[in-house]
């Protein structure tokens, strides 16, 4: 299927790995110039390379997205993307008591603020073009919220129902807004919560690993592939009448009916 994206471009944070890279490349693939942010700058060019290698158009800048600073770098090197990709690290998890307000403000700025500040920086010429998708990488803590998460949940759900409203005030100007929730892909990330896990538990890595695996319906770990298609597929001139959704991508681990 042709996604109708050729020519097309888009911002893409937190792209040097995991599923902000699996969103890039699979952008790139479909003809998106792509520009990809990250703080580690070798791990960012080697992104690059890889997509370059593939045929693909990209531009990196290493910068903090979370920051002025860093957001205003991000939109001179591309000031009206048709597509925008938020992401960023999620906040450590721990026990709300020992939260305090240093602790939630740094959880609702990178996963609430620095979006919206993203959102309101490209949206009106999107509107201008009749044309732009918004896709925010946040969690499926947002649909199940994970007790140990709760700096997660809060700034994420936020978001959520922050861009709820938004996605019905400008989806008559062609533009759409979207969230991508993910449940456990197989990320740096996830391999670092499952060696905490182990460590705490005194058990071998694989063991908790491969039995978090099995607890899944699906027997397996999402990957960064399938990731980045379903984002491709959001930002394709043929979803333009999803809106205001948030698409659940965990293997069936969400037991709710809807």
């Amino acid at each position: 299927m042709d996604l109708g994206l050729k020519g097309k471009t888009a911002l893409v944070c937190a792209a040097s790995k995991g599923l902000g890279k699996g969103c890039a490349v699979s952008l790139a693939r479909e003809g998106v110039e792509v520009t990809i942010l990250a703080r580690g700058v070798e791990a960012l060019e080697a992104t690059a390379a890889e997509i370059r290698a593939a045929g693909g158009t990209v531009t990196t800048l290493a910068c903090d997205i979370t920051t002025p600073e860093g957001r205003e770098k991000a939109l001179a090197a591309c000031p009206a993307p048709d597509i925008l990709v938020t992401n960023a690290g999620g906040p450590p998890p721990g026990d709300f008591r020992q939260w305090g307000e240093a602790e939630w403000l740094s959880a609702l700025k990178a996963n609430m603020l620095t979006p919206i500040e993203l959102i309101k920086a490209t949206i009106d010429p999107m509107i201008q073009r009749r044309f732009g998708r918004i896709i925010n990488i946040t969690s499926g803590a947002v649909k199940m919220p994970i007790d140990v998460l709760g700096l997660s949940n809060g700034a994420r759900t936020g978001l959520t129902g922050f861009c709820a409203g938004l996605a019905r005030q400008v989806a008559q100007h062609g533009v759409t807004i979207n969230g991508l929730l993910p449940g456990p892909f197989a990320t740096d990330r996830l391999r670092t919560n499952t060696k905490l896990a182990a460590d705490k538990s005194g058990k071998d890595f694989d063991d908790v690993w491969n039995q978090r695996m099995m607890q899944n319906p699906s027997r397996r770990f999402g990957t960064i592939e399938e990731f980045g298609d379903a984002c491709a597929f959001l930002a394709s001139a043929q979803a333009g009448f999803i809106t205001g959704q948030n698409l659940l991508m965990d293997g069936g681990h969400y037991p709710g009916t809807l």
